[in-house]
C-alpha cells in the first residue's frame, strides 16, 4: 500500500506509462461529455476501450467495444465483466465516469425520486462495477480504478448551495476510493478520485469555466499510473486535495 493518504501535500509524484498498448480500458458513461473524452484519449494512448452506455443507439467510435451498461442494473453489468473476460482477457483502467445531477434543491425540497436516482447511479452503480471488476484488475499488477468525483462532496469544502443527493453521492464515492485502496491496495490496486472541475458538459452547462479537453485531462492522467503510484487519494489538476 502507498504511504499516508493523510498528508496531500507529501504526495509523492506518479510514475507514467507513455503509452498503454495492450492495456484494456473500460469507461462508463463514455457516450458524451468527460467520458467520451477520457475514452478517446486512452484510445490514443494504445489502449483497448471498452465504452458503456446505457443504449446501444448511443454512438461512439467503430475503434471502441460498445458495450450496454445502465450502472444501475446488476445483471448488465455482471455481463459486461464477463464479455470484457471472453474479448480481452484481462482488465486494466476502470473509469467509473457515468453520473446524473440535479442542483436546484435543499434536502427538504428535493425529491425522493431524485435521490434514489442519482445514489442508485453515482455511488451505487460505481460499487457494483467494482464488484464485478475488481477480480480482473487484480490480475496484473497495479489496476486502476478512477472514480470522477466532484469538489461537492469534498467534506474540506462548504456544503452549502444544495445539491443534497449529488454531494452525498459524490462524498460516498470518495468513500469507495478510499475503501479499494485500503481493502486492495496492498495486492497492488491503485484506487483515487478525481475533480474533474466545473465542465462544459450536458450537466455542467454552458456557463461552466472549463472545457471538456481540461475536464478529462487529469482523470486521464490517472489512468497512466504505473505500479507503486500513490492512490487512495483525491486529486484535482494534478495535484492531491483534502477529502
Amino acid at each position: 500500500m502507498t504511504d499516508d493518504r493523510s498528508d496531500a501535500a507529501a504526495t509523492p509524484d506518479p510514475e507514467l506509462y507513455d503509452s498503454l498498448d495492450g492495456q484494456v480500458a473500460l469507461v462508463t458513461g463514455a457516450n458524451r461529455g468527460i467520458g467520451r473524452q477520457i475514452a478517446a484519449n486512452l484510445d490514443d494512448l494504445g489502449a483497448t476501450v471498452f465504452a458503456a452506455t446505457r443504449s446501444m443507439r448511443h454512438d461512439v467510435p467503430e475503434a471502441w467495444e460498445h458495450l450496454l451498461v445502465d450502472v444501475t442494473q446488476e445483471g448488465e453489468i455482471s455481463d459486461m465483466a464477463d464479455e470484457i473476460f471472453q474479448a480481452a482477457g484481462r482488465l486494466d483502467v476502470v473509469v467509473n465516469n457515468a453520473g446524473v445531477g440535479e442542483f436546484d434543491s435543499d434536502i427538504v425540497s428535493e425529491s425522493v425520486e431524485t435521490i434514489d436516482r442519482t445514489l442508485a447511479t453515482n455511488l451505487r452503480g460505481p460499487m457494483l462495477v467494482c464488484k464485478h471488476t475488481v477480480p480482473l484488475l487484480l490480475q496484473n499488477e497495479g489496476g486502476r480504478v478512477v472514480n470522477v468525483s466532484s469538489g461537492m462532496g469534498a467534506l474540506s469544502e462548504s456544503q452549502s448551495g444544495g445539491s443534497p443527493a449529488y454531494r452525498v453521492s459524490k462524498t460516498g464515492l470518495n468513500g469507495l476510493t478510499a475503501y479499494l485502496h485500503g481493502e486492495y491496495g496492498d495486492e497492488g490496486l491503485l484506487a483515487n478520485s478525481v475533480c474533474p472541475g466545473w465542465v462544459r458538459t450536458e450537466m455542467g452547462g454552458e456557463e461552466a469555466d472549463r472545457s471538456v479537453a481540461k475536464g478529462a485531462e487529469t482523470p486521464t492522467w490517472l489512468c497512466r499510473f504505473r505500479p507503486g503510484s500513490p492512490a487512495g487519494r483525491f486529486w484535482r489538476d494534478k495535484d492531491a486535495i483534502e477529502w
